[in-house]
């Protein structure tokens, strides 16, 4: 779980975004946080605080004092690792910028001693407005974070600006701000994912069952161990990774070949694609009508991009690749650790149910010049972070 052991305080104010502090709650408990909720007076006409004390398993804190027990906002202010102010109301806004404390989340606000990230939510004219934006300007300057606006449907009506962010925005931004380790703080990782689409006609191309999902898998790993990652990707229909994760999308085996090469001063190379053996010696340039009983199609060979880079390796550079195999497995990953000059393999194979393509789950034999070990079936994000430690292990000093 990415956010284990983080301790979280959600700020709720009153808008009607609020309803959004609920899904948001829950993605990070979730993710294993532990989240405690302050909530204004105005917020509870827009949810329910017995919900939100339901779901993050703690009381939630409404007002100075309850039941004749004082809440104290200065321990709560401290015992925060991340404040989310979400939604972050108008007059809200306006009391961060202005120091002014008539409630208890502003008293709690003053008194964190943590990172706050303020996630907006207000009508577009609002949000507009010179005021506003000198607040929101203002408490940046305090060392708060703000999590852009989106656009779309509001309350009044209208389309436009002023939408509270996407509960999974937040929780990505967060993760992506303040919750990365820095064991590849300064290290370069390439990753390739997906296949490649080698072109027959305008319509039609030959290509693979790879969904790309390792790939991203071992790209999010990177990124939230410290790495700069750059990921080359052919086509996919995944969801978006980290902003910080810088994507090169590609369709055939040659482009995949020159982004891998313009990359290749990465020190550490990880290609999971499942990139085209063969393509079509003379695609067409218009669409080939039915014809005939049989069609005949001349492929020609690849360049090899794994073994292109293992031939090019620079000195103290770390390339590990997959092998996806049917038959032989151990003796084929075997071959091409030697033959493409690699640190190491990460053996798949088709015959494991629940491995290979296009599955959520992966099982992998880890094989270099050394050992052997084989990491359970498991989900690909939990293998990327086990195959992530293992290199770590490997490059790290």
């Amino acid at each position: 779980m990415l956010l284990a052991g983080k301790k979280i305080l959600i700020g709720i104010t009153g808008s009607i975004a609020a309803y959004k502090s609920i899904l948001l709650l829950r993605l990070l408990v979730k993710e294993g946080a532990e989240v405690k909720i302050v909530m204004t007076a105005a917020a509870k006409d827009f949810v329910s605080p017995l919900v939100l004390s339901v779901l993050s398993k703690n009381k939630v804190v409404l007002d100075w004092q309850e039941q004749n027990e004082w809440n104290n906002h200065v321990a709560l202010g401290r015992w925060a690792d991340l404040m989310v102010m979400a939604p972050l109301s108008c007059n809200t806004l306006a009391k961060m910028a202005t120091g002014a404390c008539d409630n208890v989340l502003m008293a709690v606000y003053l008194s964190a001693t943590c990172p706050v990230l303020a996630s907006p939510a207000m009508d577009e004219d609002m949000w507009h407005h010179p005021a506003v934006q000198e607040n929101i300007e203002k408490i940046k300057t305090f060392g708060n974070h703000v999590i852009p606006v989106n656009t779309g449907a509001l309350a009044s009506g209208l389309y436009g600006e002023g939408r509270m962010a996407e509960p999974e925005e937040i929780r990505d931004y967060l993760v992506e701000q303040f919750f990365r380790t820095q064991d590849f703080a300064g290290k370069k990782v390439m990753i390739s994912a997906g296949p490649t689409y080698e072109p027959v006609d305008p319509i039609r191309f030959i290509g693979n069952r790879s969904s790309g999902k390792m790939g991203f898998a071992l790209a999010k790993a990177f990124f939230l161990k410290g790495a700069e990652v750059v990921l080359v990707t052919g086509p996919n229909n995944l969801p978006p990774l980290y902003k910080g994760i810088h994507i090169i999308q590609v369709q055939t085996a040659k482009q995949m070949l020159d982004a891998c090469i313009k990359q290749s001063d990465a020190g550490i190379i990880v290609m999971s694609a499942a990139v085209a053996d063969y393509t079509s010696a003379a695609p067409a340039t218009q669409k080939i009508k039915k014809a005939g009983d049989q069609l005949q199609i001349t492929l020609q060979k690849t360049e090899d991009v794994l073994l292109y880079l293992g031939q090019h390796k620079k000195a103290g550079q770390f390339i590990a690749g997959f092998a996806l195999e049917t038959e032989n497995e151990e003796t084929n990953a075997i071959e091409k650790l030697h033959k493409k000059n690699l640190d190491c393999v990460f053996l798949n194979s088709l015959n494991e149910k629940g491995a290979g393509f296009d599955t959520d789950t992966n099982k992998v034999t880890i094989i270099d010049h050394q050992q052997k070990q084989t990491l359970a079936l498991s989900s690909k994000l939990d293998i990327a972070f086990q195959l992530v430690e293992y290199i770590r292990e490997k490059v790290i000093e």
